[in-house]
């Protein structure tokens, strides 16, 4: 693990690992067989690459979509690592290029769709380089009943028993069931070694609003946060393009996505995404598990998602560096409607429609919460937090009213029309609206006729939106959606139970809260001006900005103001090559001016406590030029060798000597040995 945590550092920039990291890095580095659900943006990517990097041999890595592998590979090389991928979107010079890596081994990760595995040749060719380890990124692609299921990730457990090597399998999200279907797929049945990791994401920020005007709900939430990189997920293909549409007319910078669309437009926006700041893509669920961009500042759901696991992924592409990100999810009864219908018109088996109903009713129940947002969401993974101080019911906690009255009048209406109505002519009932549905069917002569007039017809509406969302009533896609109670109801209907319902659903919508800035009012603008130097060196390279540096990265150092190289190399995300690349740059937009130069055996050791050695022997040294009289013949040690000096630190003038030679260790031994001990 020493050699892993050095890496850790020189090559990726960061001082310590992530919660839950450094146990899986050891488990993959030592060759057993791992199963890791970590949440997204947790580190997952790095627990294979810096195995990879210790271990001998290439580290396949299987991943589901060119865009996600593109994207790594950048990010890998930009930090000094050799690694490439085979892949159907390379040209001709690309896959040359890998293929010369491997033949002359230097070639660590080596990245392919899990397409590839069905050509034969596949498996000869990574037993000829070496292949010494499989990590499977997104390994819940596996799961026949998953919603992201790839049917070509069922050859990866053949693969791995003909290679004979372990295999590292890592998720963002996966139930019971989905997880003993990559142990039984992956493994053979054989449990790995399995890491289940928080699926808390602190930094982001939850919150559901019940739909009114709902595309001025999604302009406003995105005029709140103008210039910053968003999606909106939305449930058809013709709403992202009229939202998309609108994001443009109210000034945004936006691009629609979806699976009907060319694949050449579809990669198009991707690249567009990847490297341009501030634009929002609106996207169906199509768009998303290939996108590895970690500065999305925020993520809205213009119709509610098919369930809670598909909640969870979604958001999790917000905030992946760790910065503030915000999320906004609307739903109301026509969603509601439209999942259980889908659920119900399936061609699944029963057992299959009750799982994904349940499903539905966590993410419903999410909806509906009356406390802690993060509570409820995490429970459902089964954890059992404190609430979190940071989603919208715990900025503003919703005022409840017993609604245990207005649930059974609600549920009397339904039965006494033989289950046979949606919402509309049931609120007609409740309320005492004659319509001429009402009177030809002599509803208005019923007992419930009228008893519901102290609420107004949107709030009942909201009464059995919310009903639905906690599953006391369901529609029927038999009866053309009419409501049917569930066992749940029964309780409640029989003065049993009592039920709590919010108010402020049944209310006009509150305006959001101000956004919250990622940096103080005071640091903004020098925020800005290292964004402005990251975009210009990300199109010099033709590369995503969020390759050069992360957000919170130049958030770090907005707010730390490092003023030298030192300095730099402490801020989180920034590695020894990209400190040799970037620093200087970056610096100069802090401090106004670029620093002097630094000798590349100084640039190595920058940021660490030998590099603070190197400054102090090589003053001692000037010191010492012509002796301790000033008349002696001029001597000096080379930069290298003083780096090597405070480097390994040595303890004695005859350890100092087979470093420096005799003369120099008998000119200046003594004052390096006083600073080392010092040390």
């Amino acid at each position: 693990m020493d050699r892993a945590a050095q890496l850790l550092g020189t090559v990726f920039g960061f001082d310590e690992f992530r919660p839950g990291q450094a146990e899986i890095v050891q488990a993959v580095t030592e060759g057993r067989n791992v199963l890791a659900i970590m949440p997204t943006g947790g580190g997952k990517s790095l627990c294979y690459q810096l195995p990879a990097l210790v271990r001998d041999g290439v580290t396949v890595v299987i991943s589901p979509l060119i865009a996600l592998m593109r994207d790594q590979v950048r990010s890998l090389r930009e930090a000094g690592v050799e690694a490439g991928a085979l892949t159907s979107g390379n040209t001709q010079e690309e896959t040359d290029e890998v293929f010369r890596a491997l033949d002359e081994g230097r070639l660590k990760l080596l990245y392919m769709a899990p397409e590839r595995l069905a050509s034969g040749g596949t498996q000869s060719l990574l037993r000829r380089i070496g292949a010494s380890l499989i990590a499977v990124d997104e390994a819940h692609c596996v799961s026949q009943w998953g919603h992201d299921f790839r049917p070509d990730y069922l050859a990866i457990g053949e693969l791995r028993r003909s290679l004979n090597v372990p295999l590292a399998a890592f998720t963002a999200t996966a139930d019971e069931e989905t997880r003993t279907e990559m142990v039984t797929r992956l493994f053979d049945g054989t449990d790995p070694q399995t890491f289940l990791r928080g699926f808390d994401r602190p930094n982001i920020h939850l919150a559901f609003e019940a739909k009114n005007s709902p595309r001025k709900q999604i302009l406003d939430f995105a005029d709140a946060r103008r210039g910053q990189s968003g999606i909106v997920y939305c449930g058809t293909r013709a709403k992202t393009e009229t939202v998309a549409q609108a994001l443009r007319e109210a000034g945004h910078t936006a691009c629609h996505y979806h699976g009907g669309m060319d694949p050449s437009d579809r990669r198009d926006v991707e690249a567009r995404f990847s490297r341009e700041d501030g634009l929002i893509v609106v996207a169906t669920v199509a768009f998303g598990m290939g996108i590895d961009k970690p500065d999305i500042r925020w993520v809205a759901h213009a119709d509610l998602p098919k369930s809670i696991e598909a909640y969870y992924q979604e958001i999790g592409r917000a905030g992946r560096d760790g910065a503030p990100a915000e999320t906004l999810t609307l739903y109301g009864a026509d969603d509601i409607r439209l999942r259980r219908t889908q659920i119900d018109e399936s061609l699944a088996p029963d057992d299959r429609k009750s799982a994904d109903h349940a499903r539905l009713n966590a993410l419903l129940g999410l909806a509906e919460a009356l406390r802690c947002r993060r509570q409820t969401l995490l429970k459902y993974f089964g954890e059992d937090p404190e609430p979190c101080g940071h989603c919208d019911l715990c900025d503003s906690p919703p005022e409840v009213f017993d609604g245990t009255e207005a649930v059974r009048k609600a549920l009397s209406a339904m039965l006494r029309t033989g289950e046979s109505f949606g919402a509309g002519h049931l609120i007609d009932i409740l309320t005492g609206n004659v319509t001429d549905k009402v009177r030809a069917r002599s509803h208005d002569q019923l007992p419930t006729f009228g008893v519901g007039k102290d609420l107004s017809r949107a709030q009942w509406q909201a009464v059995y939106r919310q009903m639905m969302g906690r599953d006391l009533v369901r529609p029927d896609a038999a009866r053309h959606g009419a409501f049917r109670m569930t066992a749940a109801a029964r309780p409640i209907l029989r003065g049993e139970e009592s039920i709590e319902l919010r108010r402020d659903t049944i209310q006009t919508a509150k305006s959001r809260p101000a956004v919250k800035t990622l940096v103080s009012e005071e640091d903004a603008p020098l925020l800005s001006a290292l964004k402005a130097k990251r975009r210009a060196l990300a199109e010099a390279a033709r590369v995503p900005a969020y390759v050069i540096f992360t957000d919170r990265t130049l958030i770090e150092m907005a707010e730390t103001k490092p003023e030298t190289l030192d300095d730099m190399a402490r801020i989180s995300g920034v590695g020894a090559k990209k400190l040799d690349r970037y620093g200087a740059e970056f610096l100069a937009v802090i401090a106004g001016q670029t620093p002097d130069p630094v000798h590349p055996a100084r640039m190595k050791l920058a940021g660490r406590e030998s590099g603070d050695l190197y400054d102090r022997l090589l003053q001692a040294q000037a010191d010492l030029a012509r002796g301790e009289e000033g008349t002696e013949k001029p001597m000096s040690c080379s930069a290298s060798l003083l780096a090597r000096v405070a480097s390994m630190q040595p303890r004695d003038l005859g350890s100092l000597a087979g470093i420096l030679g005799e003369r120099r260790a008998e000119r200046f031994g003594p004052a390096f040995l006083t600073i080392l001990q010092e040390a």
